[in-house]
């Protein structure tokens, strides 16, 4: 599955490989900000090598959420994502948490 591959090569730092699972002009919403753009989203993770728990796994045609930890490097935050695929590509996803451990 394209979510569960583009987090396991995340994890994995094969940042190539998880730029492969995302349309160039994907939009990505988070608690902290939004990017547009595979490259610049994929520039950032580079930067930040976050490291995924998925704990769980939603799908509904071509939408999935995905329930996970994020180690954020020194703090783990439980997370809800929503990720909307197009033609076998993440398109969008949005990310929601409760930040106040990171501030």
């Amino acid at each position: 599955m394209v979510v569960q591959d583009f987090l396991n090569a995340l994890n994995a730092e094969d940042f190539e490989l998880a730029r492969q699972q995302l349309h160039d002009d994907m939009h990505f919403k988070g608690v902290m900000g939004e990017r547009d753009g595979a490259d610049n989203y994929i520039a950032d993770m580079q930067k930040m090598k976050f490291k995924y728990d998925i704990k769980k796994v939603f799908t509904d045609n071509e939408e999935v959420s995905v329930w996970y930890d994020i180690n954020m490097g020194g703090k783990t935050i439980f997370c809800a994502s929503w990720y909307k695929l197009e033609d076998e590509k993440i398109k969008s996803f949005e990310v929601i948490f409760d930040p106040r451990p990171v501030l």
